[in-house]
Order: C-alpha cells, then sequence, then structure tokens
C-alpha cells in the first residue's frame, strides 16, 4: 500500500504549516511506515494512505516520487 506522509524536516523546530513537506513511501500499514522513518529527523504530522481515485490523483501531481526506504 502507498502512504503520503506530511511531516517537517526538523524535530527542533517549531511546525509552520508553509513549511509542510510531503513523501510517498510504500509499506504495509502505519506502524511499517513510522518504523521506516525513525532514523530520520521528521517531524511527522500525518500519514495518510492512498487507495483507488485518491492515489490515481496523487500519481498525477509533478511532486509524485515515490521513496525507496
Amino acid at each position: 500500500m502507498i502512504f503520503k506522509v506530511l511531516y517537517q524536516a526538523s524535530k527542533d523546530e517549531v511546525p509552520v504549516r508553509e513549511q509542510t513537506e510531503t513523501l510517498y513511501l510504500e509499506a504495509t500499514d502505519v506502524r511499517d511506515v513510522r518504523k521506516k522513518l525513525l532514523d530520520r529527523p521528521y517531524n511527522v504530522e500525518f500519514i495518510q494512505p492512498l487507495t483507488g481515485k485518491f492515489l490515481d490523483y496523487e500519481k498525477k501531481s509533478a511532486e509524485f516520487k515515490l521513496e525507496k526506504i
């Protein structure tokens, strides 16, 4: 399953909406996503599973790039 992860690049700074970044990751569930991102200094805000039309829509985005972790 593919997940959309919204995060801040640093855990040390106050989250600012305009600085929220996105990555797309393939994992089995939300717990697996968090485990894969554990070694990165990200402040994860939200993890959304993408399926069906939601996934098709995201794939059309120029920013869609599936991370290999």
